[in-house]
């Protein structure tokens, strides 16, 4: 399927590594014109040079989104852009008997400011081009928060209601604004944290024999397999082409059916 970006020019925030370089790199396939972000440049190069090995377009920029002045730095070395995915995000640890309020804040930082500041850079001249895509990067937590991590799942639940909000400012515009919200991705990290616990309990040394135990602990999940991170970044891709036009203000799950609930 054509997803018509070819000449599209799309930013993906904290895309050096991760599901945001898998993000990138489907982007890039589809035609578009990406710009891989980091807060080093080293990095951020890096993930933009294994993009154009393969033939494809890429650009890096680095700042720190964070803050107000890294942000403006990186928008001012995008320019106008008519894709935003803002994937950078963390999921630190905490509870709600050792998180304190700086901890709180230090997640709206990362999961909720980095991205109305980009948002805010971007979205004037997409309105001035009538075109747009806005997607967020959330977790299937802003449907079903957990008992743990508590700021982590307030600061992406308020995705959920950032998205509508904007969706709805920007009704009319050729701008739409949808969250994509994952569960537990298989990502390098995830995958070695689940082999080294496997080793631990027997379980064996290959995620073929590791799988089925992980799959357990995610209860609900009936597709029997952890979602790549390709295929998060495939969705995305979709969600931000124009083949997507009727999709608007939603957040949508991609978490192997783990949350198969009527909303």
């Amino acid at each position: 399927m054509d997803l018509q970006l070819k000449g599209k020019r799309a930013l993906v925030s904290g895309s050096h590594r991760g599901t945001g370089r898998a993000i990138a790199h489907a982007l890039a396939r589809e035609g578009a014109d990406v710009i891989v972000h980091g807060f080093e440049i080293a990095a951020a190069e890096e993930a933009a040079a294994e993009i154009r090995a393969l033939g494809f377009s890429a650009v890096a920029v680095a700042g720190d989104i964070c803050t107000d002045a890294g942000a403006a730095d990186v928008i001012a070395a995008c320019g106008d852009v008519d894709i935003l995915i803002n994937n950078y995000g963390t999921a630190d640890a905490g509870s709600w008997s050792r998180t304190e309020t700086d901890g709180w804040i230090d997640a709206y930082e990362k999961n909720v400011l980095s991205a109305v500041r980009l948002t805010r850079g971007f979205m004037g001249a997409m309105k001035a081009n009538g075109w747009g895509r806005i997607v967020m990067l959330g977790t299937i937590g802003s449907t079903e928060p957990a008992a743990r991590m508590p700021h982590y799942y307030a600061s992406k639940g308020a995705l959920a209601t950032m998205t509508v909000s904007l969706a709805k400012e920007l009704a009319g515009t050729g701008i739409t604004v949808n969250l994509v919200s994952p569960g537990l991705i298989r990502t390098k990290e995830v995958e070695e944290r689940f082999l080294a616990q496997g080793r631990e309990r027997g379980w064996g040394a290959t995620w073929e024999e590791v799988e089925p135990h992980v799959l357990k602990s995610v209860m609900g999940n009936l597709t029997g397999h952890i979602p790549l991170p390709e295929e998060i970044a495939n969705l995305v891709a979709f969600v931000a082409s124009p083949l997507s036009g009727a999709i608007d203000a939603l957040n949508i799950r991609i978490d192997g059916g783990t949350t198969a609930l009527v909303t």
